[in-house]
């Protein structure tokens, strides 16, 4: 029993080492997040009700109805007499009819995602109380756009979520690597991931390899943080088996990196080679995945969160030193 008892600091402080830091508790952060459809508002317009119908929406949503006109679905001014118009064909369009009819057998409610996203949102308002939170509206964008953001509200397009084997997505022959993440599962990481970019910006003073690397590691370290139940593929947007090939290839990665002089390179290609959306990272295996810059940005920030423990996750996203955050990671990673 001596012996037992012995023991148990010692599996205490194990316990406690393992745990994960970024496990906080945010049930006492009161967020009702409302989701405002006007995917579903939209398609109540008609030829006979445009006249009536088009100053509500404008009223109901705001500035983000002109920006949602203008800039997605590239209709102009709602104030053009020319636009009611545009708009009729819009909606009429067979795609647009069928793609409405896809949306509310897999949207019949939004409750799977707004849930996640109240969770998300209660760890930002947790880390970052100061700061405001956005509206969120739901719409149709005709498979453009997957995340649209206003200064005040962001729009979640869910003809792009629509699941991997969506007949449209075929049709519009989009490749399996975009797909796999065109989910619903997808949906409250990409919202938090698009809101976090436009509250922490890119330091394009010194604009390299590394600086795109950690930038984009830190922003997939701010979705660990709002969402640290999730799992890791979710976050990224790997398939089990390309997330298993990053942890496996890691130090042959980060050795070519290092051997070949890309780490400080500010060549636009080889940038866009590592960081950009794509089937596979050209420079690496074709049995990669496509933005291994981004995978090994996101182990260097984790090594160097770990390796300074009284770094606060505010701190984090204002230091836009990357060069430093390289130098005080520790990072090394091993065959």
């Amino acid at each position: 029993m001596s012996k037992v008892l012995s023991l148990l600091p010692l599996v205490l402080i194990l316990i406690c080492c393992q745990k994960n830091p970024l496990k906080v508790d945010v049930s006492g952060i009161n967020l009702n997040l409302s989701l405002k459809r006007l995917d579903h508002d939209l398609f109540k317009v008609t030829p006979d009700n445009l006249t009536t119908k088009i100053p509500e929406l404008k009223q109901k949503y705001g500035s983000f109805f002109d920006a949602y006109n203008q800039n997605v679905l590239a209709l102009g001014d709602p104030t053009d007499p020319m636009y009611s118009g545009y708009l009729n064909t819009f909606l009429s369009d067979s795609v647009r009819v069928f793609s409405r009819q896809k949306i509310d057998s897999v949207f019949n409610n939004l409750t799977s995602i707004q849930k996640p996203l109240e969770e998300g949102f209660r760890h930002y308002r947790y880390y970052f109380p100061d700061k405001r939170i956005p509206e969120v509206i739901t719409i149709i964008s005709g498979f453009n756009q997957s995340v649209v953001m206003t200064t005040d509200a962001i729009g979640i397009s869910l003809d792009n979520y629509l699941g991997a084997d969506c007949p449209f997505y075929r049709n519009l022959a989009l490749p399996a690597y975009k797909r796999e993440n065109m989910c619903a599962a997808k949906i409250p990481t990409d919202v938090l991931y698009a809101w976090g970019v436009s509250e922490f910006l890119y330091n394009e003073a010194n604009d390299n390899m590394l600086s795109q690397m950690v930038y984009q590691g830190k922003m997939i370290y701010f979705l660990d943080a709002m969402f640290p139940d999730e799992p890791d593929q979710l976050k990224i947007g790997y398939q089990p088996e390309k997330l298993e090939w990053c942890k496996k290839n890691e130090s042959a990665m980060w050795t070519y990196l290092v051997e070949h002089k890309l780490l400080f390179s500010s060549e636009r290609m080889n940038i866009v080679r590592l960081i950009n959306p794509a089937p596979f990272t050209s420079i690496f295996s074709p049995d990669s995945p496509g933005r291994a810059g981004i995978w090994i940005g996101w182990q260097i920030v984790k090594s160097y969160m770990k390796k300074n423990p009284g770094t606060t996750l505010p701190e984090l996203m204002a230091n836009n030193d990357y060069q430093r955050i390289l130098n005080e990671s520790g990072y090394s990673p091993e065959e």
